[in-house]
């Protein structure tokens, strides 16, 4: 069921989300592709995409809303406070999407308004 709370949002990611990113993408690619990756990143303009395709084009699973951190992310949507985009990475290996900053949010976003329109940069 939609939810008609606005969802807010920063312009651009904050620049720990590129840190966070940096962490979760040294788990999956080498410390110099890594580092291309979180460059890209930073160059990128902003996309939008449904949260719905987002998490169906990274294959993973929406996170129980007992979550504390999206609880967290759904408590700062209902308080109208902003939220940070998404960073996004294709590996065209695994045919999917990975989230490299920002999974929690799009959990919280999911349960609010699955259809909701969600900025992120891509790579």
């Amino acid at each position: 069921m939609k939810d008609e709370t606005k969802i807010r949002w920063f312009s651009e990611p904050e620049d720990h989300d590129y840190t966070a990113a940096e962490s979760y993408l040294l788990l999956v690619y080498d410390r110099d592709t890594t580092s291309k990756l979180v460059e890209k990143l930073k160059a990128e303009k902003m996309s939008t995409f449904k949260a719905k395709d987002i998490f169906r084009a990274s294959r993973l699973s929406l996170l129980g809303v007992s979550n504390s951190h999206v609880e967290k992310d759904k408590a700062r949507i209902a308080n109208a406070k902003k939220l940070s985009p998404i960073l996004l990475v294709r590996d065209p290996v695994n045919d999917q999407v990975i989230i490299a900053d920002g999974y929690h949010r799009l959990c919280a976003i999911y349960t609010v308004d699955e259809d909701a329109m969600v900025p992120c940069k891509i790579v």
